[in-house]
């Protein structure tokens, strides 16, 4: 696959002097995969997150006429990089987004979480920020930080400990490397207001994924009930009312719906795969009981105000100590 025109190459990085980072162990981390999904037939979104995509899209597709013909180059220097940030609840599609818009602009996909960063050698996870922009740099990849809040916090303003400074250095890192990237970066989080206003500044689009609408809702629906399902009632019918009844719930928990749907499914036919068919009462069933696990299990995807403080920790959490 080749990149667009609109990313820089390797090649062209070189030239503007971002040189191997001497000591970093690339081998660490995962490696550069190429993309399952893309954007037009893999994911549903919600209408607004799709025209906020879209416009970052044509962005990057666009970046030398806008940089270079249109000469905006002259007043946003820092505009060779794409930053971005994927926002919003849990489930609403923010990995399987990142992965296909890689996809779509026919690139690499390097997808790094705090377990691939993570070290317990002071030091180390600094290194290995550096390692994930050089591979995503000489592979011309997408660069994707999962649960992103734990690296986007704020600086520690007193520091303490060797700990201490460890974090901060892991965030200026992260900092001095977004600077030098050429590329298209990608953050996403579910509490994105925990991130430092040094890093929010340095995000060039900030995409909130919301909970499908009911368009999304019913693509949703139409995509999860697959065609090798027996259905004992209207295909068109069931979909309908799941879309209604399932306003609140992403598409994550859609999935786990029909998940929950099936078995029902099988237990009211006594077992038997034969005489099993899939009712709006089963899947009424399973949306009522996905809707009262949210109510009834876990906590909300935004931390309060005193769960906020506990991004220091989250840091130490990720450097291991």
């Amino acid at each position: 696959m080749k990149p667009t025109d609109g990313i820089p190459s390797p090649e062209a990085r070189a030239l503007h002097g971002h040189a191997p980072t001497a000591g970093s162990d690339e081998q660490s981390l995962p490696a550069v995969r190429t993309p399952r999904f893309k954007l037009d037939s893999d994911v549903v979104l919600a209408a607004n997150t799709r025209l906020q995509l879209d416009e970052c899209l044509a962005r990057i597709r666009h970046h030398r006429t806008i940089y270079s013909d249109w000469g905006f180059a002259a007043v946003d220097p820092l505009g060779r990089s794409s930053v971005i940030n994927f926002h919003g609840p849990p489930g609403t599609g923010k990995t399987m987004a990142a992965e296909a818009l890689a996809g779509t602009l026919g690139i690499g996909f390097h997808h790094l979480g705090i377990a691939e960063l993570e070290s317990r050698f002071l030091g180390e996870t600094a290194r290995n920020i550096q390692a994930a922009f050089q591979i995503a740099h000489d592979t011309a990849s997408l660069l994707f930080f999962d649960e992103a809040d734990t690296l986007l916090g704020a600086r520690l303003s007193n520091v303490t400990q060797g700990v201490d400074n460890e974090v901060n250095a892991m965030r200026s890192t992260l900092l001095i490397e977004l600077e030098r990237f050429e590329g298209i970066v990608v953050f996403a989080s579910n509490f994105a207001r925990n991130y430092d206003e040094a890093f929010r500044s340095r995000i060039s689009y900030h995409i909130h994924f919301d909970l499908p609408d009911l368009v999304a809702r019913r693509a949703l629906w139409d995509r999860m009930i697959v065609p090798g399902i027996p259905l004992a009632e209207s295909r068109a019918g069931l979909i309908e009312n799941c879309a209604v009844a399932s306003r609140t719930l992403s598409g994550r928990e859609i999935r786990t719906c029909l998940r929950l749907a099936l078995p029902k499914a099988l237990l009211e036919a006594g077992g038997s795969p034969v005489h099993a068919k899939l009712r709006w009462s089963h899947l009424q069933q399973a949306i009522a009981d996905v809707q009262r696990a949210r109510q009834q299990v876990g906590r909300s995807s935004m931390p309060s105000a005193g769960e906020s403080g506990s991004q220091a920790q989250a840091a130490l959490d990720l450097l291991g100590v």
